[in-house]
């Protein structure tokens, strides 16, 4: 397969205005990740309309392989809020959680779920190999079939964001 002809999933039919204006905002942090040394992830937390948190990805500045945004997101959440005000708080993330950040989220309370980028489609970018991981959905299916989860949504930014980062980094052997 040709990686510079990927095609972005059409988005997720539940996907509203409101979504598709919080994923853009995480896609900014996502390059923000990028200008400040670290992987191409942002994530944020929406509680009644406003952003109350955002964060972006951390592993290469922190030097901890557990700083993904969402989880670096779920912690400072648990330290500042309590676990009524997360239940009804939306996460959003530039890319589908990984099943670390979904054991995260799960533990910290969060009931919605929105991502950008499919990990699938992600690791198309990079890598050869077929990609066998659980999709968000399916984890939350089987673990947590109240958490709402919506996505891909705006995909093909979110591939560009990935696609203008990976394949330097990975040459780099950072």
């Amino acid at each position: 397969m040709e990686k510079a002809q990927l095609k972005p999933l059409p988005d997720d039919p539940q996907v509203t205005a409101t979504d598709r204006k919080y994923i853009e905002r995480t896609y900014e942090i996502a390059r923000n990740a990028v200008a400040n040394s670290n992987h191409p992830f942002g994530a944020l937390l929406v509680h009644n309309g406003e952003v109350i948190l955002e964060v972006e990805n951390a592993v290469a500045t922190m030097r901890d392989v557990t700083k993904h945004a969402e989880t670096r997101l779920i912690g400072e959440a648990n330290q500042k809020f309590d676990l009524q005000i997360l239940a009804k708080c939306t996460l959003y993330t530039s890319t589908e959680p990984c099943i670390m950040c979904c054991g995260a989220i799960y533990w910290g309370g969060v009931k919605k779920i929105v991502y950008g980028t499919s990990a699938d489609q992600m690791m198309k970018l990079y890598s050869t190999d077929e990609y066998n991981g659980f999709s968000v959905k399916e984890i939350y299916n089987r673990m947590a079939p109240q958490v709402e989860v919506v996505g891909p949504l705006n995909e093909k930014e979110g591939l560009e964001i990935h696609a203008s980062f990976w394949p330097e980094y990975l040459k780099s052997g950072d």
